[in-house]
């Protein structure tokens, strides 16, 4: 104590600045307790114990029913043509067979449909987002006339069947109207119908309706122009929206089957999935197992890419949520 009072800059700092970091600790759990599912109250009920581990269970068992065909997959590609069929199964292979991967990756040619996939689906990514997200700035930020009846128009086509769009994509497809050019057997002709899609805009639109409108208003005082607003402020704040709209649309490129079959007529522009469809006709002498293997080679992509961008997708789906 002595020594405190000769030296009293020994004595630790008190005041508003020393509790400020006490306070903020004390925020943080506050805030972190409340953002839970179940608050800790509940969970030390009885009741509120079972419920909460009934739904977790109820959530495990759901996620095993999604990962067991994956597990499948991986694992027949490893078995005999004589043991993937035989009864009952076997959950793991006796002998794996490691070379079905190699085999099925030389007699499938996978690099070439490998590659034209990709071209699709990056074709497909960009003009999705030249064109849903200008027409969704269009929708959100400039407000043009008759705006709540061009949204209530792309709700309308939400409601109809893609398959009905389907002859006459194809004949807009082999004869485009005005010029007259056929994108029959071409990769544009696989894009161009791709390029606009309504829940993407809607989506978008939704985000950018988030954005203050004060941002963009002092960007005008500045000179910006409507092109300059959109590309150095709206986009830059909508990482997570494209997020979602990339993964989604590089998804359903990826699997897409009936119209790159119809318009792709040359084999060595088609895809994996119509690949797979010549791959598997009664004279095709492909192996069961090397499908397979070709089948996990085709799903290793679009699961890399959702681990890659699945914190931005997860917050884009929370930030954007369909609004009028």
């Amino acid at each position: 104590m002595a020594l405190l009072m000769q030296n009293p800059q020994a004595l630790p700092p008190q005041g508003p600045e020393t509790q400020k970091p006490r306070l903020r600790k004390r925020e943080t759990e506050i805030d972190i307790s409340e953002r839970t599912l179940v608050s800790p109250f509940v969970l030390k009920q009885p009741l509120g114990k079972m419920i909460y581990w009934t739904v977790f269970a109820l959530l495990l068992i759901s996620t095993l029913s999604t990962l067991i065909p994956l597990y499948w997959m991986v694992s027949g590609a490893l078995k005999s043509s004589i043991e993937i069929f035989q009864t009952p199964p076997t959950f793991w292979p006796v002998h794996p067979q490691w070379d079905n991967y190699i085999n099925a990756w030389q007699f499938l040619n996978f690099p070439l449909y490998f590659w034209n996939t990709l071209a699709v689906a990056l074709g497909a990514v960009v003009l999705q987002i030249a064109v849903s997200a200008t027409a969704a700035y269009a929708l959100a930020k400039l407000r043009p006339k008759g705006k709540n009846i061009i949204q209530f128009s792309f709700f309308c086509t939400l409601m109809v069947p893609p398959v009905v769009y389907l002859i006459p994509q194809f004949v807009n497809i082999s004869d485009l109207p005005l010029i007259h050019i056929s994108l029959i057997d071409s990769w544009s002709g696989v894009w161009l119908p791709e390029a606009a899609n309504a829940f993407n805009i809607l989506v978008l639109k939704s985000f950018f309706d988030t954005i203050p409108d004060d941002l963009t208003d002092a960007a005008r005082l500045d000179g910006a122009n409507a092109w300059q607003i959109f590309t150095r402020i709206i986009l830059p704040l909508s990482r997570p929206a494209l997020a979602v709209i990339t993964i989604l649309t590089v998804v359903a490129s990826w699997k897409d089957f009936l119209w790159p079959l119809l318009v792709l007529a040359d084999d060595q522009l088609q895809t994996l999935m119509v690949m797979f469809y010549h791959q598997t006709g009664p004279n095709s002498g492909l192996p069961f197992t090397y499908l397979m293997a070709g089948l996990v080679f085709t799903s290793v992509p679009p699961i890399i890419l959702f681990l890659i961008f699945q914190r931005q997708i997860i917050r884009g789906i929370n930030l954007s949520g369909l609004k009028g």
